[in-house]
């Protein structure tokens, strides 16, 4: 029995096998009447077991998992898998083509998009795809996100906490294989519209990634990425020889486990130019100076210190000198040390 989905096309997903297809995002604009945006999907099928779905670029100016998810797909023979792959490496295709964030098409987050309207914009055609079809076949999900333009995360995990034990003791076990220098933890149903979100929802356990950032790509993060998907991939049942991975890792060193919190974010509240007086992983106490802003017409102006909220870590940094107000330029994440929270499983 064949199992075709509307809007995915050369794609079956009953059917054994490597298969490369796109998804089909009807957009019309001035240039283009009926036009298609195909965003690249690949299926890897090798008889029973799991299935897994793999996404990066999310957002278009994020890049070590759009490199990762295209290296998989091209490495991995249907032998090399139990169960079954689903393999989304540009996932906002629009976005990715113009290394943005959001693309000049619909400028919607994708991130913030889902569930979605199959009769709506770009990104939400995408978002209905992921969490009317995709989500729902699927028993493992992993979304691959960096920092992007904008800022540089520690290179970690990325993982809402909750929503019930079950679900985290299964997060914390796939967090544990992929094996990050730290895991990011912030509360359940952090986002609306997140590809987390919608996984939760669906009692489908998930774990994202913040890979670096500042728009390119760092090759020891990359390599022990590389490394920590194919063991995750081990780990969830899906492929056979997890130990086939190339690169290097660190797997000695255990895991950083921080908390992004309300009290994390420190805004700028003077428009200028931004010096981050502190680096990532750099341990602060509440008070210490972490960044200040320098006027750029004001001569006379001083520059404008600014304070760690609570004491913990940079997890944070914004890249781009140029702020303003309300700009977030620095996150401070409470340090849990090698012990991941347990914190409270009821969304909020």
């Amino acid at each position: 029995m064949s199992l075709h989905i509307p809007r995915i096309r050369g794609i079956d997903f009953a059917a054994a096998g490597k298969q490369l297809g796109y998804l089909e995002i009807e957009h019309s604009d001035n240039e283009n009447d009926a036009a298609v945006i195909p965003s690249p999907i690949a299926v890897l099928s090798g008889g029973d077991g799991p299935t897994v779905l793999l996404i990066a670029g999310t957002h278009g100016d994020e890049y070590e998992g759009q490199i990762l998810l295209q290296e998989l797909i091209r490495s991995l023979h249907p032998d090399d898998v139990t169960g079954r792959l689903i393999i989304l490496p540009a996932l906002n295709i629009a976005a990715v083509r113009e290394g943005r964030r959001v693309s000049s098409v619909d400028k919607v987050n994708l991130n913030r998009a889902l569930p979605g309207r199959a009769d709506g914009g770009p990104a939400e055609q995408i978002a209905s795809l992921i969490a009317g079809e995709l989500i729902p076949m699927v028993d493992f999900v992993m979304d691959i996100h960096s920092g992007g333009i904008a800022s540089e995360y520690v290179p970690s995990a990325f993982v809402y906490q909750g929503p019930t034990p079950e679900l985290w003791a299964e997060k914390t076990a796939a967090v544990a294989a992929f094996n990050p220098p730290y895991s990011v933890v912030v509360k359940p149903m952090l986002k609306a519209g997140s590809i987390s979100g919608a996984a939760d929802q669906a009692g489908v356990p998930m774990i994202s990634t913040e890979l670096g950032g500042r728009g390119t790509v760092s090759l020891p993060i990359l390599n022990r990425a590389r490394t920590g998907l194919r063991s995750l991939l081990g780990h969830w049942g899906v492929l056979k020889d997890a130990s086939s991975a190339g690169g290097s890792s660190d797997a000695e060193a255990p895991i950083r486990w921080v908390e992004l919190t309300a009290q994390s974010p420190v805004h700028s509240t003077m428009a200028g130019l931004f010096e981050p007086v502190v680096d990532l992983g750099q341990k602060v106490r509440a008070g210490d100076l972490v960044a200040r802003v320098h006027s750029v017409e004001e001569l006379d102006r001083p520059s404008q210190d600014f304070f760690a909220p609570i004491d913990g870590v940079v997890a944070i940094v914004r890249h781009p000198a140029l702020v303003n107000v309300g700009t977030t330029v620095v996150n401070i994440a409470v340090d849990h040390g090698t012990t991941y929270p347990e914190g409270n499983h009821e969304p909020s």
